[in-house]
């Protein structure tokens, strides 16, 4: 059986238990974003006291950020990219916000980055990668054709993709000119 996780309850769910939603879709995000990538790897799997708490610190600090609308962060998906790695594919209105929550010491991320440098640092035991992607308005586009509500669109809204949202160039289009 095909498995996805859910944020922002992180368990396991059937797909054959999501909503498909039929026909092609497109987002209703209007402006600028920042698509950040966020990640660990279990290179080891034998040393779970490693990777364990890895794991289990991403699920909080998701939490927190959705219940802070002002904190700029507008949605996450997680992926399973291999047996060993956890992707998580994060959604934010700007740059400033991320890197704002990122370095806020009274905010989950800062004790869980601490607490990963001083268990593991650099023992090899787990791996931890990001990157980020300032986007400007016009600069992305969406499609989704008889899918469950999934990235960008599964927070922002769907919208038909019909007239001039038909093709990727039209989408282009159509999200730089507002």
């Amino acid at each position: 059986m095909v498995q996805q996780l859910c944020p922002p309850c992180h368990s396991a769910a059937p797909l054959e238990n999501v909503m498909i939603e039929p026909g092609r879709l497109t987002d209703r995000h209007e402006g600028s974003l920042v698509v950040f990538l966020i990640g660990m790897r279990i290179n080891h799997f034998l040393r779970p006291r490693q990777w364990l708490p890895v794991a289990r610190s991403m699920g909080p600090m998701i939490a927190e950020l959705e219940d802070n609308p002002e904190s700029g962060f507008i949605g996450a998906e997680t992926l399973l990219a291999g047996m060993r790695t956890v992707l998580l594919v994060q959604y934010w209105r700007d740059f400033a916000r991320l890197e704002a929550y990122a370095q806020d010491r009274d905010r989950n991320h800062w004790p869980a980055w601490s607490a990963f440098n001083k268990a593991v640092g650099d023992n090899g035991s787990v791996g931890i990668f990001h990157e980020t992607y300032c986007v400007p308005a016009g600069g992305f586009e969406t499609i989704s054709v008889n899918m469950p509500p999934f990235g960008l669109a599964r927070f922002s809204g769907r919208q038909p993709a019909t007239g001039s949202r038909v093709a990727a160039r039209d989408r282009m289009s159509a999200m730089s000119e507002g």
